[in-house]
């Protein structure tokens, strides 16, 4: 930060003589105005002098004894701009210690199965820790992760090239049915031959499931196919067809269903947290980081 004065510059080091000039104009003297700030009376005249050069011309009427000193025009209008500088200056300082301590902004990609286990926990305890930030939430379904305009995102696959993250958890696969429809056991795998299915698209992850019960011969019958996990779990109960879903979409699974593992098993979708390659985080995003590892644990 700096001001102009004529054809010179006051750099931000000199914001301590522009303190000292607002001091001076409020105590109407310089002995005041020292005792305020902690200097010398000397010191305050010497601050005072070399913006008297600066601006060239005096910025006080000192008429002597204990008659308070007067601002004169020219120090009137260095005064105005120097308060200024100083309130942008304060602002800035208050600005950095408030991005220090987290109350900033964090842009968080996210789909649907985080949004419902993870984020809720994650969003409450930065809240929590830091009251002044600014969240927001971006969710979609996608095939590549694209990060343009996010400090983070989960994601479910591996990241590729110019994409840095930290692996979360493993998200085994479980086959979703109605309470009778399996004994209560692991099912085999080649079960899911010809059975009615309801399922997400085949994209992300669920287009991996399929390629791999093709590869082992397997062929559902999908019957209906749904983006919301809701959804699904609805046709489930009412009897459409049986789903395989990710263990966290079904955490919180009702009577009305009934979980059972695969042998042998599905591959897994693995959960990441993606940033930018190189990008340099913010306290509240390393936070953000620090919390969606706890809580991934917790659940895994």
């Amino acid at each position: 930060m700096s001001i102009a004065i004529g054809d010179r510059i006051i750099g931000m080091y000199e914001l301590r003589h522009l303190a000292t000039l607002a001091a001076v104009a409020d105590e109407g003297s310089f002995g005041r105005a020292a005792r305020r700030l902690g200097y010398t009376q000397s010191s305050v005249s010497q601050q005072i002098a070399i913006l008297e050069k600066l601006a060239g011309g005096a910025l006080f009427d000192r008429p002597g004894g204990p008659k308070p000193v007067r601002i004169t025009p020219l120090g009137t209008v260095v005064l105005q701009h120097g308060r200024d500088l100083l309130r942008r200056a304060d602002a800035m300082h208050d600005g950095i210690e408030r991005f220090r301590a987290g109350d900033s902004r964090i842009d968080i990609g996210t789909f649907q199965t985080v949004s419902n286990t993870l984020l809720p926990r994650i969003i409450g305890e930065l809240r929590d820790a830091h009251p002044g930030c600014d969240l927001r939430l971006f969710e979609e379904e996608t095939d590549s992760p694209d990060l343009t305009g996010l400090d983070l995102m989960f994601f479910d696959a591996r990241p590729g090239d110019g994409i840095d993250g930290i692996k979360l958890l493993d998200d085994p696969y479980l086959l979703v049915t109605r309470p009778d429809d399996f004994p209560a056991a692991p099912v085999p795998l080649e079960s899911l031959d010809e059975l009615p299915l309801v399922a997400h698209p085949a994209i992300c992850h669920q287009a991996v499931v399929e390629d791999f019960l093709r590869t082992h011969g397997i062929r559902p019958q999908f019957v209906f196919r749904t983006e919301g996990n809701e959804a699904l779990l609805a046709m489930v109960r009412a009897g459409l067809g049986a789903a395989l879903m990710p263990r966290l979409a079904v955490l919180r699974h009702d009577e009305s269903l009934a979980l059972h593992e695969l042998t042998p098993g599905l591959p897994p979708r693995e959960i990441f947290l993606l940033w930018q390659a190189g990008r340099t985080h913010s306290p509240l995003a390393a936070h953000a980081i620090d919390l969606a590892v706890k809580a991934a644990a917790d659940v895994s």
